[in-house]
């Protein structure tokens, strides 16, 4: 949380700063664009370092199955099929 706080000052720091300067065709785009790089790359390490909200990943075994030989009758004769089987 600390880090995170950390970022959003900065990155309001540097918005204050870019904002009080008046606008103009000329110069400035290039100091928006940096800025809102640098902010963007300091909001996004801190998320990025924080833990998951989530415990973890967790492995579920899956149920047993089997393929089994199937005999049925089609209308015509008996045939066979592989279906799978899960227990």
């Amino acid at each position: 949380m600390k880090k995170t706080f950390a970022a959003f000052v900065a990155v309001a720091t540097i918005a204050g700063s870019l904002a009080a300067t008046p606008a103009s065709a000329q110069r400035g785009l290039g100091a928006a664009v940096a800025g809102g790089i640098i902010g963007g790359a300091i909001v996004g390490g801190a998320i990025a370092s924080q833990q998951p909200a989530y415990g973890g990943p967790v492995y579920v075994e899956e149920a047993p199955c089997r393929w089994v030989r199937e005999r049925f009758w089609d209308g015509y004769g008996w045939r066979f099929r592989r279906t799978q089987v899960c227990d």
